[in-house]
């Protein structure tokens, strides 16, 4: 199984549409708090459909639970700042990407104390919608486990 990270998202769609994205792909959610929103949001029940019940989503009150939960697992931040494409790793059962919020991206502290993925995109590009750049990475990762599930 692979997984997603939402380190402090704040749109709710995005989440929405992961959700709906993890219940499709057998991709386990795994969302850190604070959320900018609340989970009852409609705009991100909207986004997610009626997907909520078949997701699995694990919820961490802060960055520190998620850490201490997840020591020993292959951990990717996903970020424009990185240096190497996602399409230039070998990717694992059980690996775990990491996504940060959509106007801050991830903190430097976390970045630089994790391998670091990036999507690569045109000179002077800001970034991609933080649901379709999990989609980007996501696919790859599990085309190349060949659709296990």
């Amino acid at each position: 199984m692979l997984h997603i990270a939402l380190y402090q998202p704040e749109i709710p769609p995005n989440t929405g549409n992961i959700i709906r994205l993890c219940a499709n792909t057998g991709a386990q959610l795994h969302l850190i708090y604070p959320l900018g929103f609340s989970l009852d949001d409609k705009r991100m029940r909207r986004a997610g459909l009626d997907y909520h019940e078949w997701a699995s989503i694990i919820h961490y009150k802060n960055w520190e639970e998620f850490t201490e939960k997840n020591t020993g697992r292959r951990v990717f931040c996903c970020s424009t700042k990185a240096k190497q494409n996602y399409s230039e790793i070998s990717y694992k059962d059980d690996d775990m990407f990491l996504f940060g919020q959509e106007t801050k991206g991830l903190p430097a502290a976390i970045l630089n104390s994790n391998d670091s993925v990036k999507i690569p995109m045109l000179e002077n590009s800001r970034s991609i919608n933080l649901s379709n750049a999990v989609s980007i990475i996501l696919f790859e990762a599990w085309r190349q486990l060949d659709f296990a599930l």
